[in-house]
């Protein structure tokens, strides 16, 4: 399968840069040019690519070289790129920063080589002025086969620019292509917390701002030579992953607001693919859960902000308690498995599990991990693997033992509740990355005879699609 892609990727030095802020800024105003455009974020982030979304009115989706095979990756490129004008590709930390301090794998280079796409690299200006060349320079000079062709300035005043746009054409002889500049703009700042950015749904005037970023990407970033860039990109070659059709449909409720929306939107797809009908609901507003569910997928998000909101929902959580002990299967991740605990800090949440949650005040087990099964379950057999991540730095006194999860550097642990109807635990997961985990859950709903929750009216939320 070979398809055409038109696509940049955009860099970053180092996190902080503002590759989301001039990620965003572009997209937007491709967007307002009236240009169907696609979006991809390298690595295993939640929140940028809800950004995406905001903006270009569709999902945008995760390219993840520890989570995917090579082929896999391209062939999410291929699938979500197809009907694109352009697609725009956001790294993740610094270019060359991989998942460990002295490798590159998984970095967005990685991406980079493996997807074969252009890179404009996004560099600071603030507080330097000739300097900027000589980090441009290294990131040349450090792999010869960088991808890198164009270079965008953040933080740079329109009366600077100029000069150092001559200086980048000087040194470098036309290598790279000085395609522009961003201005501090202290009026459109994203904030952030502890996991990233707040999410999309959280910043106050995010479309005001949006559109003043679009507004000053018009004004001084050359779209049109990065439009022309992302059209010479190369073919993506790739064999498709072809999932499982299942004639008879199953509905699977998702819990989706603002406690509850970290989902890789790939992996929801697959289960559409699959033949689910995916309910939403939510946890903090609505009384029970949909009618007629075979499955349940609560997400990972930050239930620590409103966990007072959601205890109070004590219908829901009854609601929530009995289906699982009816035997309900349900996929619990981070956010979502502290909500079936038996607390959240001082706020009684579902009880259906053991172990109360508190805040760490730091990191805790970050990073990528590879689970292994240590029984059957619902998602896999014994001895089965499927790579994962955990971002978060709340705890839980009792996190399972269900599966193991290993780093690359030989560090272990044990976690994971998990049994025939449930998986539940701190680590997330993109099925992209084992699709018979998604086969298997698919399945374990398709067993179920829907009668374990209460009805759509009850709880007052209109039932739709995701």
């Amino acid at each position: 399968m070979q398809s055409v892609i038109p696509r940049v990727l955009l860099a970053g030095t180092n996190s902080g840069c503002g590759k989301t802020t001039v990620a965003c800024a572009v997209l937007q105003a491709l967007v307002n040019r009236q240009m169907k455009v696609g979006a991809f974020k390298c690595g295993p982030d939640y929140i940028d690519p809800m950004f995406h979304s905001k903006i270009i009115g569709a999902k945008s989706a995760n390219l993840d070289l520890f989570f995917f095979s090579e082929n896999t990756l391209r062939y999410l490129l291929a699938k979500n790129g197809e009907d694109r004008d352009i697609s725009i590709i956001e790294g993740v930390m610094g270019y060359y920063d991989g998942m460990g301090l002295t490798t590159t794998r998984a970095s967005t280079y990685h991406v980079a080589q493996v997807s074969n796409s252009p890179v404009v690299l996004v560099v600071s200006a603030k507080g330097v002025s000739l300097s900027v060349l000589a980090t441009i320079q290294g990131f040349l000079s450090l792999y010869p086969d960088n991808q890198i062709q164009g270079v965008i300035l953040n933080q740079c005043s329109a009366m600077t620019y100029p000069g150092l746009e001559e200086a980048i054409l000087r040194q470098f002889e036309g290598r790279i292509q000085p395609l522009g500049f961003l201005p501090p703009m202290p009026q459109c700042t994203l904030e952030s917390r502890h996991l990233g950015l707040v999410t999309a749904a959280e910043v106050d005037r995010l479309r005001e701002k949006l559109q003043a970023m679009a507004a000053q990407a018009e004004k001084t970033i050359k779209l049109d030579k990065l439009l022309k860039l992302a059209q010479g990109a190369a073919p993506v070659n790739c064999t498709p992953v072809v999932l499982p059709q299942y004639h008879q449909r199953v509905r699977i409720a998702v819990a989706r607001d603002n406690a509850f929306c970290f989902y890789y939107e790939d992996s929801l797809e697959a289960l559409r693919e699959m033949g689910a009908e995916l309910v939403p609901f939510s946890p903090l507003t609505d009384h029970s859960l949909p009618e007629d569910i075979q499955g349940l997928y609560l997400g990972g998000g930050y239930p620590e902000l409103y966990a007072q909101r959601l205890s109070e929902n004590h219908e829901m959580r009854r609601s929530v308690r009995r289906a699982l002990e009816q035997g309900l299967p349900c996929i619990a991740e981070c956010g979502g498995f502290m909500y079936l605990t038996q607390a959240i800090g001082e706020y009684p949440m579902v009880g259906y599990l053991p172990g109360q949650c508190e805040d760490r005040g730091k990191l805790t087990r970050f990073g990528y991990v590879t689970l292994t099964a240590q029984e059957d379950t619902m998602l896999c057999r014994k001895g089965q693997s499927i790579a994962a991540h955990e971002f978060h730095h709340w705890d839980c006194s009792r996190t399972g033992a269900g599966f193991t999860a290993r780093k690359a550097s030989g560090k272990t642990w044990q976690c994971v509740v998990a049994n025939e109807h449930l998986y539940a635990g701190y680590p997330h997961f993109h099925f992209y990355a084992n699709p018979d985990f998604c086969k298997n859950f698919y399945e374990t709903c398709l067993k179920e005879d829907g009668s374990h929750a209460g009805t759509d009216e009850a709880h007052g939320h209109r039932e739709k699609k995701l």
